[in-house]
């Protein structure tokens, strides 16, 4: 099972974001003026199309944040494939509060579930082969935590989650360094304790990579042939990594050759947000 923990305060720090951007300083000025303040009412959260569910602790917390008495009513659980149609949350309390966090709950809710679902669809294609399906930094600035989150939710693996936590020897890097093994012997003198990875094109740089003793080699925009050739280069030398243009036509032909993981932007970059809403019961 994946690991579908959030962190607290990363939650806080991007509802908080997330509602000074729609309310400012004078909140809600449609439903001040149109609703008598304390009116309880009673709605609830509907999918309208079928996925995988991700978001609800944050869109809870989205309605805490304006009103702790509000009450939220997870209907499922983060993970769950719904078909549409299906309640997925409960929301009561004062009806300015509620209509105030709506449109924010929603988004996070909608945008969470699309990205889960994309990822649930790569995952499915890959069951039984043993590949695993990484996510990647393309993602949108301030919600990287919750993306990954949702990708985790889908069935993925988080790679690095920045620039700090894993070395990853691009083709910018080697250019300014001078080469492969220059620069994975000054990431390993840096950083002794962190994983270093090295992108190739080439056999003749997979050789290289492999001879500098690469933890990874990622194999980027090969066609499969080639890809088959590194993988049966690097044999257990390395991880093999294979990424850039995978889509849910490719990744089946990709995890054949032999690869141990595939990393997908698209996982993040180009999810549709689920098809959510909320609609008054009482």
């Amino acid at each position: 099972m994946p690991d579908n923990r959030l962190l607290e305060r990363e939650i806080e720090i991007t509802v908080a974001r997330a509602l000074e951007e729609d309310l400012d300083e004078a909140g809600d000025v449609t439903s001040k003026a149109t609703i008598a303040p304390g009116l309880p009412i009673r709605a609830e959260m509907l999918a309208k199309s079928p996925g995988v569910i991700a978001g609800l602790t944050v869109a809870q917390e989205t309605f805490a944040y304006l009103d702790p008495a509000i009450e939220f009513n997870a209907l499922v659980e983060d993970g769950t494939a719904v078909e549409a149609g299906t309640r997925i949350a409960e929301v009561s309390g004062d009806a300015l509060a509620v209509l105030a966090g709506e449109r924010t709950a929603l988004n996070f809710v909608q945008h969470l579930s699309g990205i889960a679902t994309e990822v649930a669809k790569y995952t499915k294609i890959l069951e039984g082969t043993g590949v695993e399906l990484l996510d990647t930094r393309k993602t949108t600035p301030g919600l990287r935590h919750l993306e990954k989150y949702a990708a985790r939710v889908g069935g993925a693996r988080n790679h690095r989650f920045g620039l700090y936590d894993q070395v990853l020897i691009k083709d910018n890097h080697i250019s300014v360094a001078g080469d492969i093994k220059k620069a994975v012997q000054r990431a390993r003198d840096a950083y002794p304790e962190l994983i270093v990875e090295v992108e190739v094109e080439t056999l003749d740089e997979v050789a290289v990579a492999v001879q500098a003793g690469a933890d990874i080699i990622l194999l980027d925009n090969m066609d499969t042939e080639l890809l088959k050739a590194s993988v049966k280069l690097i044999g257990n030398r390395a991880i093999t990594e294979a990424s850039g243009g995978v889509t849910l036509a490719t990744i089946a032909d990709i995890a054949a050759t032999g690869v141990d993981r595939v990393s997908v932007g698209a996982l993040t970059q180009a999810a549709k947000p689920l098809d959510i809403s909320l609609e008054i019961i009482g």
